[in-house]
C-alpha cells in the first residue's frame, strides 16, 4: 500500500503560534503587578526619543544651544558630518544617528521591551494579548523583516564608537593645555557603557563562536571559544548595559548643551 506524505505549503508565511496563555488583551490568572515593567520601561523609552529628536534637530534653533563648546562634542553628534554643507535648517545629526538608531532598534534586548510596551506582544509572561495578533507573521513580512538586519548594523555601530572614543581623547586637551573635567568623566562613563552594550551584543557572541563544532579541537577554535567565552560573560548583563548606555547618552548631550547655555560650569584641572 503506498504511503501519502504530506508536506508544508510551500511559500506561505507562518502565523504567530497561538501559545497557552489566554486570548484577550490583559487577560491573565497572574495576581502580581505584571504592567508595572512594560510601563515604566514604555515609558523611559518614550522619554528618551522624544529627548534624542528634540536634542538633535531642535534644541539648538530652538535654544541656540550649541551640541559642541570647549572641546565637548555631544554624542548624537559624532563623527561630526556636513557642517557647512547641509542647510542651515538640517542637524548634521541625521547624518549618523541612524547608525545607532538601527543597531538599537533591531536589538534583542529593546525588541523585547518595546514589543511588550508598545505592542503589547505579549505585555508580559502568560498575560493575554490583542486577538489581532494572531495575524502577526513574526519576522518573515515587511516592516519586521528589518530586524534581521541588526548583524549588519553591529558592523556599522563600531564605525561612530571609534569616533566617540577619539572625540573623547581629543577632548582632554582642547587647547594648548590638558583639562580633566566632570564632562571628560561623563563622556568616558558613557562610552564605558556604550562600549559594554555593543560587545555584549547576543550577534557578536555568534560572531566570535558560532558555527564551530567542536570548541577544543585546534588553536584557532581554543582562541575563539576563549573570546566566546568573555562575550558570553558580558551577554549576561546585555540588558542592563542597553538601558544604562541609554541614560548615558542622554546625561552626556544634557551636560555638554546646559555647559553650552552658560546654565552651568564645568568643574576641571588644567595642567
Amino acid at each position: 500500500m503506498a504511503v501519502t506524505r504530506t508536506s508544508p505549503t510551500v511559500g506561505r508565511t507562518p502565523l504567530k503560534p497561538a501559545g497557552t496563555a489566554v486570548r484577550g488583551l490583559g487577560r491573565t490568572s497572574r495576581i502580581d503587578s505584571w504592567a508595572i515593567a512594560p510601563s515604566a520601561i514604555g515609558i523611559g523609552l518614550a522619554a528618551f526619543v522624544v529627548y534624542a529628536l528634540f536634542s538633535a534637530f531642535l534644541w539648538g534653533p530652538v535654544f541656540g544651544a550649541p551640541y559642541e563648546v570647549d572641546g565637548y562634542l555631544s554624542p548624537f553628534f559624532s563623527p561630526l558630518l556636513g557642517v557647512g554643507i547641509l542647510p542651515a535648517w538640517l542637524s548634521p545629526a541625521i547624518l549618523i544617528l541612524w547608525i545607532p538608531l538601527g543597531f538599537r532598534t533591531t536589538c534583542y534586548a529593546f525588541r523585547r521591551a518595546y514589543y511588550r510596551s508598545f505592542f503589547t506582544d505579549p505585555p508580559a509572561c502568560a498575560v493575554g494579548e490583542p486577538r489581532v495578533h494572531r495575524r502577526y507573521a513574526m519576522e518573515a513580512r515587511f516592516p519586521f523583516i528589518l530586524q534581521n538586519s541588526h548583524r549588519i548594523f553591529l558592523y556599522l555601530q563600531f564605525i561612530p564608537l571609534f569616533f566617540l572614543w577619539l572625540d573623547a581623547f581629543i577632548a582632554l586637551h582642547p587647547g594648548d593645555t590638558w583639562r580633566f573635567g566632570l564632562g571628560n568623566a561623563i563622556l568616558f562613563a558613557d562610552l564605558l557603557l556604550l562600549t559594554g552594550y555593543s560587545l555584549s551584543c547576543h550577534s557578536l557572541r555568534h560572531f566570535v563562536g558560532g558555527r564551530l563544532d567542536c570548541f577544543s579541537c585546534t588553536a584557532r577554535t581554543r582562541t575563539r571559544h576563549s573570546f566566546w567565552q568573555r562575550v558570553t560573560n558580558l551577554n549576561a548583563i546585555h540588558i542592563p548595559l542597553a538601558a544604562w548606555s541609554l541614560l548615558g547618552v542622554a546625561m552626556a548631550d544634557l551636560y555638554i548643551r546646559l555647559l553650552a547655555l552658560g546654565v552651568i560650569v564645568d568643574p576641571s584641572i588644567r595642567l
